[in-house]
């Protein structure tokens, strides 16, 4: 069990930054989060239970870990990395220079999202979980899932409305999705 624990855990691991960085807002606090949630789920690894989803027990466990560093420092200002949203776009790195303005609005929105707002949109249109697996992994009804998500969609949409910007019809397809 230690070495499948290990290797699962190990192949885990983009999947795992890609939602600390974007849940933090940046890849440094991101990177941390991650560091502290495999460090407690080795020291917890008993706890564990064979034939469960790891990957949902470790988000929750990266929730946690977020949750008390935010207390701990008592709520301080989110930094986003210039090139952090980018990477879970389609065709991120041939993007050209006016959609990649456009992607810098949408990472600055998502990270202007409350935080229960911003945890469902990166499991559901990020992570690309469904509405039911985000619920279990969140710990949350399935209905306030789906409020969250609503809610964020609205609050991003908004966010982005207020730039009177014509969005290029190549970018608006890869903001509604936000898929790796």
């Amino acid at each position: 069990m230690d070495q499948a624990f290990s290797d699962q855990l190990v192949e885990l691991l983009p999947r795992l930054r890609r939602f600390a960085r974007g849940l933090t807002g940046s890849r440094e606090e991101g990177d941390d989060v991650v560091q502290a949630a495999c460090e407690r789920a080795l020291a917890r690894r008993d706890q564990f239970e064979p034939g469960s989803r790891l990957d949902s027990w470790m988000y929750r466990i990266m929730q946690t870990v977020w949750i008390d560093q935010l207390r701990k420092r008592r709520r301080g200002e989110i930094g986003l990395d210039g090139a952090e949203l980018a990477q879970f776009a389609d065709n991120a790195g041939v993007l050209d220079p006016e959609e990649r303005l456009y992607l810098a609005e949408v990472r600055r929105a998502i990270k202007r999202l409350a935080d229960e707002h911003r945890q469902v949109l990166l499991l559901v249109c990020v992570e690309g979980f469904s509405y039911r697996r985000a619920a279990e992994i969140l710990d949350l009804p399935l209905g306030t899932v789906m409020s969250r998500l609503s809610r964020a969609r609205l609050a991003l949409g908004r966010d982005l409305q207020k730039d009177q910007r014509q969005v290029p019809m190549s970018v608006s397809a890869k903001v509604v999705r936000l898929k790796r």
